[in-house]
């Protein structure tokens, strides 16, 4: 579709977002033509979960109705670090750590987004060649006492709890990108009104057409009371396996369900008992993700774990190392998958969530001669089966 004009295309994007400042503005625009969308990420973790997705979903609705969607891969401020909703300063990435998760983010967004509607620009083109006169005139677009109103650095500063400067400049990095790609309409999450906002006010800064923002929801975990997150263990990977996506989804609390159907799905729950629902709602994920011969293996393996029976299809693993010699726990749940970083499979053991050979696993630190766990069956969480193959 080469011109998205139809008369109800505003009421559609405008499902579910919580902040769309100016309205009437946006509305206008979407009348107006194909539009140029941004949304900005920050490399800062390899893997997408279905927390970006509700982003993500919603640049795809713009995409299907014509618009250009401008994905910023913000390698440069991920530098920095995005200090939104953050009692204290993030650690700084190295600039390989960047890259890497730049090529795992952008493989898994594309299951998501139409490639080919979509334009990829790094702000590393335009921020690194900044000089101090530059950063200095960026500056001058707003003042210190606008910047300490963003409610997480005003806790901050009235608790004494250190901001770097660094993280000052942050929003206003941010707001340049808008700046050089000129978009109709940024988009984010509500934590980002902030910056978004400030995106808006150095358009004008620097006499652009300023850009219109529309936030989204941010969709909770699966413990049904923080926002998503891959630190917190509560998230559902877009790249999971198809069981681990339904035994995950099966887990969200009945009070949540509502939102990851109208944000995740685009409808209401179905009539019927809550676990239907959940079923319902797990099967959908699986289907969206996998597609649709995935979703009776996932549910029948949700099954068998939960009348506490080892699946019979199990997937093996060569066991990694020497044979002659010692395999640390921790590499073969990272081996396996089940964790992405040793720290995370550290976070596993310490949690009570790993048993091998139906053992639990509570030192960190255990190594297993190679010979001893040959067709041992490794067990992360509920749902997490694999056996172990020298």
């Amino acid at each position: 579709m080469d011109t998205p004009t139809t008369a109800g295309e505003p009421d559609a994007i405008l499902k579910n977002a919580v902040d769309v400042v100016p309205r009437e503005e946006l509305q206008e625009r979407l009348h107006g033509g194909p539009l140029r969308i941004k949304l900005g990420v920050d490399p800062t973790a390899p893997d997408i979960h279905l927390g970006h997705a509700v982003a993500l979903k919603k640049l795809r609705q713009f995409q299907d109705l014509g618009h250009t969607v401008v994905l910023i891969i913000g390698d440069y401020t991920a530098l920095v670090g995005d200090p939104s909703g953050r009692s204290k300063t993030r650690p700084v990435l190295a600039e390989n750590e960047i890259e890497s998760n730049t090529r795992t983010y952008l493989e898994q967004a594309f299951v998501i987004l139409d490639r080919g509607k979509t334009e990829i620009r790094h702000n590393s083109e335009w921020l690194a060649p900044l000089s101090m006169a530059d950063i200095i005139e960026i500056t001058r677009a707003t003042t210190v006492a606008r910047i300490l109103e963003r409610d997480d650095f005003h806790k901050r500063y009235s608790a004494n709890e250190p901001i770097s400067l660094t993280e000052l400049l942050y929003p206003l990095m941010q707001g340049y990108d808008s700046v050089v790609v000129e978009p109709d309409v940024e988009l984010g999450g509500t934590d980002q009104l902030y910056n978004l906002l400030v995106g808006r006010q150095l358009m004008e800064f620097y006499g652009k057409k300023p850009q219109c923002v529309l936030t989204m929801p941010l969709l909770v975990g699966t413990d049904g009371s923080q926002k998503m997150s891959k630190s917190l263990g509560n998230y559902i990977g877009v790249t999971e396996k198809p069981e681990d996506v339904f035994g995950k989804a099966m887990t969200v609390p009945d009070a949540a369900m509502p939102a990851y159907y109208r944000l995740l799905l685009d409808r209401e729950p179905p009539e019927g008992e809550p676990l239907q629902q959940k079923r319902e709602l797990s099967r959908s994920l699986v289907r969206t993700l996998h597609g649709e011969e995935a979703v009776a293996g996932a549910e029948s393996a949700f099954d068998a774990v939960s009348r506490r029976e080892t699946p019979e299809d199990l997937p093996e693993i060569q066991i990694p190392g020497d044979p002659d010699g010692g395999v640390w726990v921790v590499d073969l749940i990272t081996a396996a998958g089940f964790a992405g970083t040793n720290g995370e499979a550290r976070r596993l053991i310490r949690g009570g969530a790993v048993r091998l050979g139906g053992e639990q696993i509570q030192d960190e630190k255990l190594s297993l001669p190679y010979g001893e766990i040959d067709g041992m069956v490794l067990q992360v969480g509920k749902r997490r089966y694999t056996r172990l193959v020298g």
